[in-house]
């Protein structure tokens, strides 16, 4: 089969290769997934530039953790009626070395989730990281009915479908953007505000939109850059929900303040979330989907053999929606 891979870490267009492979063979409880298109994310592109060091050491990685095909192919224990599935992936390159960018993928059943027909394979490949990270930020601490959330970087990945989840959860929206583009990408996802966080009136901006009210809950793009900003934002009992900290990677909490806030600081990653919250962001992505109540952004789509491309797409930082690679 032909697949991406990188045996040493480093920039892209210098590491990924792209080539013949062997096609895998399900075992025991795993599916074998005709890949159409494959998710790019920055978990994908951090790992090529070395955040998990070991990676390598058991050889080379295929890389990309979310992705959507059809099941060819079925391992014993799993029912042959799947075969012929439409299927979205999560999870694919995670405590193992061959993800989604390549023609064929075998996984555990349960990682492969039944695709809507009214989705594309290529929204399905948006489905994995952006999607349930978002869901879990918006839901790891409680019902959102009623209650003021502030969702920093809303044009983003993550924030574009954060701020869906929780308007149709009944929660009053306060999104951040940088400039006008973003502003508007926003407003269509279905905030009720947006604020410019580059300026410095920000925190009186957002105050006299909630009538002098602090925030219930922050989900955070930039946790170590923003934090100063949201201790001034959020209520006292509140919750951070932060899926990345770029700017600032190693933040010095001030923990006297958060702890006399008696704030609860929620640390996001699909990986590591409990199988409990994968299978309720599961069953509310298939039932938003089936009811066409998500919006997708697609920000790029590019060849496999044009890999590198994607991957540099999603570190340039500059792209409103997700990065996507044709397989088929």
């Amino acid at each position: 089969m032909k697949a991406a891979w990188f045996t040493q870490f480093g920039p892209a267009s210098e590491v990924l290769q792209v080539g013949e492979v062997e096609t895998p063979v399900p075992s025991h409880g795993e599916v074998l997934i005709r890949i159409h298109t494959s998710g790019v994310n920055p978990s994908d592109t951090k790992k090529r530039l070395a955040s998990f060091p070991d990676l390598l050491d058991h050889g080379a990685v295929i890389p990309n953790s979310d992705g959507a095909g059809i099941i060819e192919a079925v391992g014993a224990g799993v029912p042959h009626s799947r075969i012929g599935e439409r299927v979205w992936v999560y999870q694919a390159q995670y405590g193992r070395l061959h993800g989604t960018a390549a023609e064929y993928v075998a996984i555990e059943s349960n990682r492969a989730v039944s695709l809507p027909e009214n989705t594309s394979f290529a929204e399905g490949a948006c489905l994995g990281i952006p999607v349930m990270t978002a869901h879990r930020s918006v839901f790891s601490d409680g019902p959102v009915e009623g209650l003021w959330l502030l969702i920093t970087g809303g044009a983003g990945r993550v924030g574009h479908y954060a701020i869906q989840w929780a308007k149709e959860a009944g929660a009053k929206v306060i999104a951040t953007a940088s400039n006008e583009i973003a502003r508007e990408h926003c407003l269509e996802a279905g905030a009720d505000y947006v604020v410019n966080h580059r300026s410095d009136g920000m925190v009186d901006e957002v105050l006299k939109i909630t009538g002098g009210v602090k925030v219930d809950r922050v989900i955070d793009v930039e946790f170590g850059a923003n934090l100063p900003r949201v201790l001034q934002l959020i209520r006292i009992g509140g919750v951070i929900a932060t899926y990345s900290s770029t700017v600032i990677p190693e933040p010095t909490l001030p923990f006297k303040e958060m702890m006399f806030m008696d704030l609860t600081l929620r640390l996001i990653i699909v990986y590591a979330m409990p199988e409990s919250a994968k299978q309720a962001a599961i069953k509310d992505i298939t039932t938003a989907l089936e009811n066409n109540r998500l919006q997708h952004r697609i920000a790029g789509t590019y060849t496999l053999d044009r890999v590198a491309e994607a991957n540099q797409k999603i570190e340039d930082g500059d792209s409103y929606g997700c990065v996507v690679v044709e397989v088929e």
